[in-house]
Formats: C-alpha cells, sequence, structure tokens
C-alpha cells in the first residue's frame, strides 16, 4: 500500500513535530482491498492546538470539539484527528463528549467495524488489533467488540454496515447481522438528510438488490411504503416475481447510478394501492405510475432530497410504464417533454423494469432498441424539440401584434407542429404560417 506524497507530508510534518501520526479507517481499508481510497484520514497523538501549530495557515479549526482539524495541501483536504475516547451516546447519533487520549489502540476500539478499524505508518506498519485485515480477507464485516453498543451509539452504523454490504460485497457476521436487525428502530433518530446520503451510496452497490433482499425490514423504519411491496402476488402472467422482487430484479438490471437505481427501486410503489383483480382472477395495478409518483414524491421528501433529483426520480416513476410508440412523431414528443438525458434514462428504465418481468415478455428489449434508434437519427438531424431550438422567438411574434399569454400559447403551437413533423424548423415558413392563423385585427382568429 502506497500512501499519497500529499497524506506522507502531513504524517512526515507531525511527526518531525514529535506527535504520532497514522492513516486510519476507510482510506486502509479501500488500499489494502486494492481500491482508489476517495480520501485520506489522519489520526494522531497531537491535540488540535498542536496540530493547528504545525501546519499554521493551512490549518483550519473544522471540528474541535471532536479533535478535527483540516489540513489544506496540494493533493486535497486531509482530516487530522486526535486519537480520542467517546463518551456515553444519548441519541443514537453523536457522543455527549469526547476525552483525547494517546493511544491509537484505544481510538481504533470505538470505532464501527473492524475493516475500518485499521491504521497504516508512513513506514508502512500496519496496526490491526481487531482483526480487520482477516476480515476484508474473508470477506466478512464485523462490529468492533459488542455490535449492540456500537449500533446503539449511532444508528446510522446499521446503514452504512448494509452499504459496506452492497458496495464492497461484504457478508455481514451472524451476530453483527442480528444486533443490525436488532437495533433498527434507532433509525427513526437519525437526521433525513444522513440517512438519504448512506442509502443513495448504497443503492449503486452491485450487491444493492440482495442486501434489499435481506433486510427490508431496515429499510422500512423511514420507508414504510416499501414493506407494502413485499411478497405482494401480481396475479399476472407478465410477472413471474412478487412485486418486491420484481422491483429487486429490475433494479439490479439498472446500471450503478443513484438515479436510475432509486426510480427502479420506487418505479413500483404505487402498485399495491392500485391493485385489482379482473373476472379472471388475473391482477391488474390501472394508475399504478401516477399513485407512485404521489408516493415517491412524498417518501424523497422525507429524506430532504435535493428538488432536481427528486423531480427526475418521481418523473421518471411517472413514466416508466407510458407506452412510446415507436415513430419519429412520438419518440420527438417525449424528447420534447422530458429532454434528452431524461428521455435516455427513461429508456433505461424500460429496459430494467422488462427484465424484471417473466423470461416470456423480455422481448421488448427489441422494441427500445428501436426506440433508441430513432432518438438517435432525430438527434443527429438536429430536430426541434424545445422553444430554444425553435426558428421563431417571442420578439418575432410581438411584431406581429401578439402580446401577453398569446405569443406563449403561439410558440407551443409551433413546436407542436414541428416536433409532430407538420412544419419544418424554418423561420419564414413558420411565420407565414403564423400570420395565416391571425385575424385582420392581429389577434388570433377565434380568440
Amino acid at each position: 500500500m502506497e500512501i499519497p506524497k500529499y497524506v506522507g507530508a502531513v504524517l512526515q510534518a507531525l511527526e518531525s513535530a514529535g506527535c504520532e501520526a497514522w492513516c486510519v479507517g476507510g482510506c486502509v481499508r479501500d488500499a489494502l482491498s486494492g481500491r482508489l481510497p476517495e480520501d485520506w484520514d489522519v489520526a494522531t497523538a497531537a491535540r488540535p492546538e498542536e496540530t493547528l501549530a504545525v501546519f499554521g495557515s493551512r490549518a483550519l479549526p473544522t471540528g474541535l470539539r471532536h479533535g478535527t482539524v483540516t489540513v489544506k495541501t496540494e493533493g486535497g483536504p486531509v482530516e487530522v484527528t486526535t486519537y480520542r475516547i467517546d463518551g456515553a451516546y444519548r441519541d443514537h447519533r453523536r457522543p455527549e463528549s469526547v476525552a483525547f487520549t494517546s493511544s491509537l489502540e484505544e481510538d481504533l476500539r470505538r470505532r464501527d467495524f473492524t475493516v475500518n478499524a485499521m491504521a497504516w505508518s508512513l513506514r508502512g506498519e500496519l496496526r490491526d488489533p481487531w482483526g480487520g485485515q482477516e476480515d476484508l480477507r474473508r470477506g466478512i464485516l464485523r462490529c468492533v467488540g459488542d455490535p449492540d453498543r456500537r449500533f446503539q451509539e449511532d444508528a446510522l452504523r446499521i446503514l452504512r454496515g448494509l452499504r459496506f454490504a452492497a458496495v464492497l460485497g461484504l457478508e455481514i457476521e451472524p451476530g453483527t447481522a442480528e444486533a443490525l436487525r436488532r437495533n433498527r428502530e434507532g433509525l427513526r433518530d437519525i437526521a433525513p438528510e444522513r440517512i438519504q446520503a448512506e442509502l443513495f451510496k448504497l443503492l449503486p452497490g452491485r450487491k444493492a438488490a440482495e442486501v434489499l433482499r435481506g433486510w427490508p425490514e431496515v429499510f422500512g423504519v423511514f420507508w414504510p411504503e416499501l414493506l407494502e411491496m413485499v411478497g405482494f402476488d401480481q396475479r399476472n402472467r407478465h410477472h413471474c416475481y412478487d412485486v418486491w422482487e420484481h422491483t429487486l430484479h429490475a433494479l439490479a438490471a439498472a446500471p450503478e447510478e443513484p438515479v436510475l437505481r432509486c426510480t427502479m427501486l420506487l418505479h413500483d410503489v404505487g402498485k399495491p394501492a392500485s391493485f385489482t383483480l379482473d373476472e379472471q382472477g388475473v391482477g391488474h395495478f390501472y394508475g399504478h405510475p401516477a399513485a407512485g409518483r404521489e408516493l415517491a414524491d412524498g417518501m424523497l421528501r422525507r429524506l430532504k432530497c435535493a428538488a432536481e433529483f427528486r423531480e427526475t426520480v418521481v418523473r421518471l416513476v411517472e413514466w416508466h410504464d407510458k407506452d412510446i410508440p415507436r415513430t419519429d412523431k412520438a419518440v420527438g414528443r417525449a424528447l420534447r417533454v422530458l429532454g434528452e438525458e431524461d428521455l435516455r434514462r427513461l429508456i433505461l428504465v424500460k429496459r430494467a423494469d422488462n427484465l424484471g418481468q417473466a423470461p416470456a415478455y423480455r422481448d421488448r428489449q427489441r422494441e427500445l432498441d428501436k426506440a433508441e434508434e430513432i432518438l438517435d437519427r432525430l438527434l443527429a438531424k438536429e430536430a426541434c424539440f424545445s422553444l430554444k431550438q425553435l426558428a421563431v422567438k417571442g420578439g418575432d411574434l410581438l411584431a406581429l401584434g401578439l402580446s401577453g399569454p398569446a405569443v406563449g400559447r403561439a410558440l407551443e403551437a409551433l413546436l407542436d407542429k414541428v416536433t409532430d413533423g407538420e412544419l419544418p424548423n424554418e423561420r419564414e415558413t413558420l411565420l407565414a404560417y403564423l400570420r395565416g392563423d391571425l385575424g385582420a385585427d392581429g389577434k388570433e382568429d377565434g380568440k
């Protein structure tokens, strides 16, 4: 394992000042498993004021209460935290107090999982008092010490554990798994923003579907709507799985990207409330995309998701079951409403949804190929699908005597004609068409 030069310089500066310092936590875990660490954290025997003195103007007191100083380097910020012992936890979130210590082992003792409780020195020495390296080799996720205590200290560790299982492919050790399930209600005390951050790191994981399958009751603590899908028989020949299993197969078939994975998790959340049986005993879910849209919107709002993310997921949930005929006109209209990025996302959503259905109905992939070919062709010939691309602008219509809302209505009408292929996107042709629709007084006929 090689420590980056800018991180090594931080370690060297602290050691030159007589203060022991080690790389700790996730960066050590990732480096040992052959992954590129996203960031590097340093733990040190130096007190916060000593760290500030060592690095001077490059040091920012970002978390002095917990002993953390952020050091600015050419390679990026490095968090330097004093070895500490956490006091009692009262709210499943954070310790009421911390006590600084000179012992690295004491600092590692307070950490969540063994694979995160390792330290690496500038000279290549590994400190691993809890067997994290062996657990990593065996693909095991195990709490440091008593798992009940770890999860009761900070309930977010429950989701962190599931995230490590989904992203790193680690199998949760039985004792840790039992404690994780047993303490899941502690998640009710965790801020929605923190749950959101962990969830959207978990969903892109290669084993996300497996984790969701094994732990629905954990996710149901903050999203109880998911539990309604578990075991819900669809009673329909198009489906060989219940609603939850279909959801998980569709999620696994989607690209490993938060928006798409979240869409697949929620795309059929409206099905249980929309279920009906016909006279032949066949199940139907009329209106489930609209019902799902409302549910998904509320669920994402509860987790304080960013508006753009929420609106995108909700839009895709609403559109996931809409049939888009494989014609230039239909694809062009969808392109106009959704834009290129979301229409491409919708095609991926439809592909994943289809791959979660009964095998006999998976030939729809060819129809989606056709839709994508049409989309590519329309874009290649610079098809007009937005007002920005329209050859006439508001000023042109004002010059014709239109004003107020009539301008917007006329532009939308022209865009309809162009999108549907009834008119070319040429300024003079569009103005001539519009002049033909105007009365002698310069106002829209019939208005």
